[in-house]
């Protein structure tokens, strides 16, 4: 069975992962407590299935959880219907198709500062990191323009963002527990200031419009608004850089894919960013509970027992998708479930392309020849995986 905590496993765990999918069934996991549904057809079920919910349990209702705890008891994220139901149409009132197409000119504008900074650092070092210089802080930088973040503080998102989505490993140390509560509670007194201010004097940035929305007469409370801002950063960013960087790694490291990228970047750029998410996944694991008995893939899943969603092997399964432990950045139809399914189906996604879509052939239209520098370093554990530092050079 998955050892979560193995190197190796962490290092590559696709061979594993494919063997679990030849079960052809969901297997119960005795060291997580849960099932884990590996093909593409269970994932996508466990996704879907209405009996199965992203139920919030709270960890120990002390102090310095409490701010943690209702961060995510009052996400969309870890929310069900009926409180998901209204929380989403409130939240899309606000951050809807023409408030994202308005980012598109600041997305571009950040895209050609941040590249302008690289070029400076190749000058003086000969090379740079793609993920510290490039893909964080594009998304970051969006995100915190679309709340209204002042730019003095967009230096603090990322630590507190980091330090929330390392508690989403199967089995976090006291440190990084420690380091969760200190950086939730930061977060959201620091959200709620700017809640406070923007109701007495609004501005056009999306915590004003999430202030004011309202539908049948039902409004986001205080906790849901600060909960709401707080998982637009964190979902908002992470499956970006850690899709980009995945993918980027994959592809410099495959003379046919980096060809195609360096030739034609942006006429593939939309079926790219679709495959950087499919072929190395940048979120593995979605964790769900059973309200009801429910069978998924032929198995009985009792109430109250634990079901994942295996995303990363849900988008190698060779049933679903042709040569599927090759990267082919041309691939479509792409049915990968990189950004979920049902109504768990990433809100954030339309962003999160139009991000990847721009910056991408970018970044390989200024500089054609960009080859690797160094072994990329790859963060540890397995639920959120991507890499933290990955330099570039042009040859």
């Amino acid at each position: 069975m998955l050892d979560f905590n193995d190197d190796a496993f962490i290092e590559n765990p696709y061979p594993a992962l494919a063997e679990l999918r030849k079960i052809g069934k969901p297997v119960w996991h005795e060291g997580a407590q849960m099932f884990l549904a590996a093909t593409h057809s269970d994932a996508n079920a466990v996704l879907r299935n209405r009996s199965l919910g992203r139920i919030f349990k709270a960890r120990e209702p002390e102090s310095d959880w409490n701010t943690f705890n209702w961060l995510h008891s009052d996400s969309l994220l870890d929310s069900e219907p009926p409180k998901h139901t209204r929380l989403r149409s409130l939240l899309v009132k606000a951050f809807n198709k023409n408030k994202i197409d308005s980012l598109r000119p600041d997305v571009v504008r950040l895209t050609e500062s941040l590249l302008q900074g690289i070029q400076e650092k190749i000058e003086r070092d000969g090379e740079f990191d793609v993920i510290a210089d490039f893909a964080e802080p594009l998304p970051v930088k969006v995100i915190a323009a679309l709340l209204g973040f002042p730019d003095e503080d967009e230096h603090l998102l990322r630590p507190w963002s980091q330090a929330i989505v390392k508690m989403y490993e199967l089995d976090p140390s006291e440190q990084t527990q420690a380091e969760a509560q200190r950086a939730s509670q930061e977060f959201a007194d620091y959200v709620r200031g700017l809640m406070e201010a923007r109701k007495v004097s609004p501005g056009t940035d999306l915590i004003s419009d999430l202030a004011a929305v309202e539908e049948d007469g039902q409004k986001l409370n205080a906790q849901e608004l600060i909960a709401t801002c707080v998982l637009l950063l964190n979902a908002g960013h992470e499956a970006s850089v850690n899709g980009f960087g995945n993918g980027l790694v994959a592809a410099m490291q495959r003379a046919d894919q980096l060809q195609i990228l360096r030739e034609r970047p942006f006429e593939v750029a939309a079926t790219a960013v679709d495959e950087f998410l499919r072929f190395d996944a940048p979120l593995h694991l979605f964790e769900r509970t059973a309200t009801a008995d429910v069978e998924i893939g032929g198995v009985l899943v009792r109430e109250g027992q634990k079901i994942a969603s295996l995303l990363g092997s849900a988008n190698r399964d060779e049933t679903v998708f042709t040569n599927a432990t090759e990267m082919d950045i041309t691939r479509d139809p792409n049915p990968h479930i990189g950004f979920g399914a049902g109504i768990h189906f990433c809100i954030g996604a339309p962003l999160a392309r139009m991000e990847l879509t721009t910056s991408l052939p970018a970044l390989f239209e200024r500089y054609p020849t960009l080859e690797l520098a160094a072994e990329p370093v790859r963060r540890p554990g397995f639920v959120l995986r991507g890499y933290e530092s990955v330099r570039l050079r042009v040859s």
